[in-house]
């Protein structure tokens, strides 16, 4: 890997294999962006792998928002199993409880089901009631790799300051910044120490339509200039 992280969502194997093209080092694999990324099947995380070398993050998610009961928990465990049967490298979830605090007991079993594999806590760090609470609790996780944040729950442009108090308070090496990231962000995040980068809309037209190798190969270059 070069100096900066570059993460790309891919949906199937035609954006994973653009994503290398351009020069990404890592995927997040998920369907269903209009839920913002649910699990995906096996299958598809099975016919990446097969022709694409980059490690794939995979989403452990199984509706819209961040809540999990017992039942989930134990579906997305058995989707784990497979998922990693098919060549997952890691995982992509974490849990809120109903006073949108972070739900540990829910977090914790899915790490226990996923171990040894590192996972990311995805964006529901940054709708938690109490954001600096939720990141005091995340940080102390085990096998945690990194932190998908904007930093608000309204994207990254609105989450500039949090994300610089998170890399004054010693937790630049595990922010993966990701929602609503555009161009112009990056220089004060490379300036924060912000090392990570997570792109899904910004390289490609619309979810409707692939990856773009030459917008991904544009971020490599953008996130290098530090």
């Amino acid at each position: 890997m070069t100096g900066s992280l570059l993460e790309v969502i891919a949906l199937n194997v035609r954006d994973a294999v653009a994503a290398e093209q351009g020069g990404a080092d890592r995927l997040e694999v998920v369907a269903d962006m209009a839920a913002d990324g649910l699990t995906p099947a096996p299958e598809t995380v099975a016919a990446i792998a097969a022709e694409c070398p980059l490690p794939q993050m995979v989403m452990l998610r199984g509706h819209a928002g961040f809540t999990a009961d017992a039942d989930e928990l134990d579906r997305l465990r058995r989707d784990a199993r497979a998922l990693a049967q098919a060549g997952a490298a890691g995982f992509v979830f974490g849990f809120l409880d109903e006073a949108g605090a972070v739900d540990l007991a829910a977090t914790e079993a899915l790490i226990h089901g996923v171990s040894p594999l590192p996972w990311t806590f995805h964006r529901a760090v940054d709708h938690a009631a109490d954001v600096q609470a939720s990141w005091r609790a995340v940080r102390l996780l085990p096998n945690l790799a990194t932190v998908l944040t904007s930093g608000s729950p309204k994207g990254v442009a609105d989450g500039l300051a949090i994300l610089k108090g998170r890399t004054d308070a010693g937790d630049g090496s595990i922010i993966l910044a990701g929602g609503g990231l555009k161009p112009d962000h990056v220089p004060d995040l490379l300036d924060y120490g912000v090392r990570a980068f997570h792109v899904g809309s910004a390289v490609r037209p619309g979810w409707s339509e692939p990856v773009d190798s030459r917008l991904v190969r544009r971020w490599r270059a953008l996130i290098e200039r530090d």
